[in-house]
């Protein structure tokens, strides 16, 4: 008897793309839920003070002093 596929009747191919389907779709879930594996960027810390973002604004060098210390003032 012939075989259409070869000695393994296209056995590979049945298993390969549906388990390449399967990490895609895999990929696309966890994309947006912080793995940084697949280009989240991690746990987000919640309830973050508007303080605390002022502080890390000053500290990355995104405001000068003069706009810290304003911005702190008007926080209060």
């Amino acid at each position: 008897m012939m075989w259409n596929y070869g000695a393994w009747g296209g056995f590979p191919w049945m298993w390969i793309f549906p388990l390449i389907f399967l990490i895609v779709i895999l990929l696309f879930l966890f994309r947006g839920s912080g793995w940084p594996v697949c280009g989240g960027h991690g746990p987000r810390k919640r309830g973050e003070s508007a303080r605390e973002l002022l502080d890390r604004r000053y500290a990355r060098g995104e405001i000068s002093r003069e706009e810290y210390q304003q911005m702190k003032k008007d926080l209060g």
